[in-house]
């Protein structure tokens, strides 16, 4: 068995991996034949300092996607969007009412 490196160096192996993908036509959006396949990416989250978890969920459905587009399917990673900023609305208030605020949307309108 091969031993490990003690540390990983990418650009040892980047080059001839990425040409590998480019030359399989993975990256090619322009599959109009093969079963549709999409995930909508959730909004992006204000309440809450970024962790691990963001990165999970980010990685799971860039994995899938690919996955999906290296089977042949018509393949669409959409990014959510908070349309109605419900999430910052909550967030902006929970931090007024924290600065003494004792109702934000009566003494705001």
């Amino acid at each position: 068995m091969k031993e490990l490196e003690k540390a990983y160096e990418p650009q040892k192996y980047e080059d001839s991996i990425y040409k590998r993908w480019e030359e399989s036509g993975f990256f090619n959006p322009d599959n109009l034949e093969g079963e549709p396949y999409s995930i909508m990416m959730p909004p992006p989250n204000v309440t809450g300092v970024l962790h691990l978890g963001h990165a999970l969920e980010n990685s799971l459905m860039d994995v899938m996607t690919r996955y999906q587009r290296m089977q042949g399917k018509k393949v669409l990673l959409l990014p959510g969007t908070d349309h109605a900023a419900v999430a910052t609305q909550a967030r902006v208030e929970r931090n007024l009412i924290e600065g003494g605020m004792k109702n934000p949307r009566e003494e705001l309108g």
